[in-house]
C-alpha cells in the first residue's frame, strides 16, 4: 500500500533533504536551521506556544460514511456490526489521509473518537500481513495502562475482523506473560513506554519491522517524564514508516515530537479542549474549609455515578473509606494499586456496582464510561491542563454533563488564574453542605449513614471458588479426557 511513497519517503530519508533526524542519528542539540529545511517544517516555536506545522501536500477531502474509504470489507462489516455508522469529524477528515500514507497530526479532545481515527488506519495497513515472533508491524505508544486497555478494547473487535493480532504491553502486570504473547507474534503491540523498553532489553521485543507507528495522549507522555523513552522508541521503528500524533492538547514538549518525526503530515484540529464543548457545563462552588468535607459526602451520595478527583493517594484512600462508612458505595483508584486491582474497580463502576470513583490524575486520561454526567474536583487541579482532562470524562461523544471543583477562600485567586488559562467562564456559586444550590448542581443528598462493603460481583466470586487450587492439578473425568484427544486442530481453535 503506498509503496511509492514510502520508497520516496525512504529515499529522502537516506540523501538528508528531509529532517536526518528522522532515522534517529539527529539529536535535539543540532541547530534549528537543520531542523527546519525538510518537507512541513518550520523554525522551533516560541517557548510555550505551538506553531502548527504547515501541510505542502494538499490533504484529501473528508469523507461523509465509513463506506467511501478504502479499507477492506472485513474491517468496514465490523463497523456496520458494531453499529458505527457516521464517522466522527476528527475521523471523517484523517481517515482518507491515514489510509493513504500520510503521516497526522491530529487534535481532539478525550471522547471525539480519536482511537478509532488512528485504529482503523492503522488496522487497515496492516491486514494481510504476519508478524515474526518479537517483531510486530504496528505500535501503539499511550501514557498510561488505563488508556492501553480501553484502546486495546476498542480495536479488539475490528483487530479480529481483519484477522490480526493484539498484544498489550504495560507496567503492573506479570512481563513474563507479555513476553510470551510477543514471542507467538502480534502484529500490533498497544504499549506504555516504560514496559515496552523494557521487553526490548530483554530481547523480547524488537521494533525494526514496525510500520505504523501512533502515539496517542503525547502531550500527557511529555508530562510524566516519558519523553526519552519516546525518542528512543521512535528512533528504532522503519525511518520510512508512518508515524500518527494524536492529543488532547498540543504544547511546546509535542512540537519537538512533530518537528522531528513527522513530514509532511496532515493537521486536523477539532475541540481543541473541554472548554469547548457546549455540552458541558463548569461549575465553580465556593466551600468554608469546615464545610467542604460534609458538602463532599453528600455529593458523593447522589443518585447516579460520579468521578471524585483528589491529589494523593493519601487522600483518596481516606475519602473512600469514610464515604464507605458513611453508606456510599465508592472505590478508590490510583497508582499505588496493583493493575488487577484497578481493573476490576474500573469495571465495577462501569458496570454500576461502585457508584464512586475516588481517584488521583491516574484517571483523568483513557477511561471512558458511558453516561457519566459529573465530575467532582475535590482537590482543584494546578495546572489547566490537567482540569481539562479530568473534566474529560464527562460529556463525552456528545453527551450532556458538569465539571464541578470546591474551592475554598484561600484557593479562589489560583482557580481564577487556572479558568482563564483554560479559556473558560464558569457559573461560580457560594454553597454550604444540606443547601438547595448544592443538591440543584450536583444532586448532593445525605448518605444512608449504614456502612457498606464492596464485594466482588457474583460471577466473580464463583469464578474463583471454581478455579483449581495453586500446585494441583484437578482429576478430569475419562469421558471428559478421551474427546480432548480426538482433535487437536479443535483445541486449538
Amino acid at each position: 500500500m503506498n509503496r511509492t511513497r514510502t520508497n520516496e519517503r525512504f529515499a529522502r530519508t537516506r540523501n538528508g533533504s528531509a529532517e536526518s533526524g528522522r532515522g534517529g542519528s539527529r539529536r535535539f542539540g543540532s541547530s534549528a536551521g537543520s531542523r527546519s529545511g525538510g518537507p512541513g517544517r518550520r523554525p522551533a516555536a516560541v517557548q510555550g506556544e505551538f506553531a502548527l506545522p504547515k501541510t505542502i501536500t494538499p490533504a484529501l477531502p473528508a469523507v461523509e460514511g465509513f463506506a467511501d474509504l478504502d479499507m477492506p470489507r472485513a474491517l468496514l462489516g465490523a463497523l456496520s456490526s458494531n453499529g458505527v455508522t457516521v464517522p466522527f469529524p476528527i475521523q471523517a477528515a484523517t481517515l482518507p489521509n491515514s489510509l493513504a500514507g500520510r503521516d497526522v497530526l491530529g487534535r481532539g479532545r478525550t471522547g471525539s473518537g480519536k482511537t478509532l481515527a488512528f485504529g482503523l488506519a492503522l488496522l487497515a495497513r496492516t491486514a494481510g500481513q504476519r508478524a515474526e515472533a518479537r517483531q510486530p508491524l504496528g505500535l501503539i505508544l499511550v501514557p498510561t495502562r488505563e488508556l492501553a486497555q480501553q484502546v486495546t478494547d476498542a480495536l479488539a473487535p475490528y483487530a479480529r475482523s481483519v484477522r490480526l493480532r493484539l498484544a498489550t504491553v504495560v507496567g503492573g502486570m506479570p512481563i513474563g506473560r507479555q513476553a510470551s504473547a510477543l514471542r507467538g507474534g502480534a502484529e500490533v503491540v498497544v504499549a506504555t513506554p516504560g514496559r515496552l523498553k523494557d521487553l526490548i532489553d530483554r530481547g523480547d521485543c524488537r521494533l525494526n519491522q514496525v510500520s505504523v507507528t501512533v502515539l496517542d495522549e503525547a502531550d500527557q507522555m511529555a508530562d510524566m517524564g516519558f519523553m526519552p523513552q519516546v525518542t528512543a522508541l521512535l528512533d528504532q521503528v522503519r525511518p520510512e514508516g508512518q508515524r500518527m500524533l494524536f492529543s488532547a492538547t498540543l504544547d511546546r514538549n509535542v512540537d519537538l515530537l512533530v518537528r522531528r518525526y513527522l513530514t509532511d503530515p496532515v493537521v486536523h484540529s477539532v475541540d481543541p479542549s473541554a472548554g469547548a464543548v457546549t455540552t458541558m457545563e463548569h461549575h465553580v462552588l465556593h466551600v468554608h474549609g469546615a464545610d467542604k468535607h460534609t458538602a463532599t459526602t453528600q455529593i458523593a451520595a447522589r443518585d447516579g455515578r460520579v468521578i471524585m478527583f483528589l491529589d494523593t493517594k493519601h487522600a483518596v484512600d481516606g475519602l473512600t473509606e469514610h464515604l464507605l462508612n458513611s453508606g456510599v458505595r465508592a472505590a478508590a483508584l490510583h497508582g499505588g494499586k496493583s493493575q488487577p486491582q484497578r481493573t476490576r474497580t474500573l469495571a465495577q463502576f462501569k458496570t454500576g456496582h461502585v457508584n464512586v470513583l475516588v481517584a488521583t490524575n491516574v484517571a483523568a486520561r483513557g477511561i471512558h464510561v458511558d453516561n457519566l454526567d459529573l465530575v467532582v474536583n475535590v482537590d482543584p487541579p494546578t495546572d489547566h491542563k490537567d482540569y481539562l482532562h479530568r473534566g474529560g470524562r464527562t460529556a463525552r461523544a456528545g453527551e450532556s454533563g458538569s465539571v464541578v471543583t470546591l474551592v475554598t477562600p484561600s484557593q479562589r485567586r489560583g482557580m481564577t488564574r487556572l479558568m482563564a488559562a483554560a479559556g473558560i467562564v464558569p457559573q461560580t456559586t457560594q454553597v454550604r453542605a444540606g443547601e438547595e444550590a448544592l443538591h440543584r448542581i450536583t444532586g448532593a443528598q445525605a448518605p444512608s449513614g449504614i456502612p457498606v462493603v464492596i464485594t466482588a460481583p457474583v460471577a466473580e466470586r464463583s469464578k474463583k471458588r471454581g478455579a483449581p487450587s495453586r500446585g494441583r492439578r484437578r482429576a478430569v473425568p475419562a469421558a471428559r479426557r478421551a474427546p480432548a484427544r480426538q482433535s487437536g486442530a479443535g483445541a486449538a481453535a
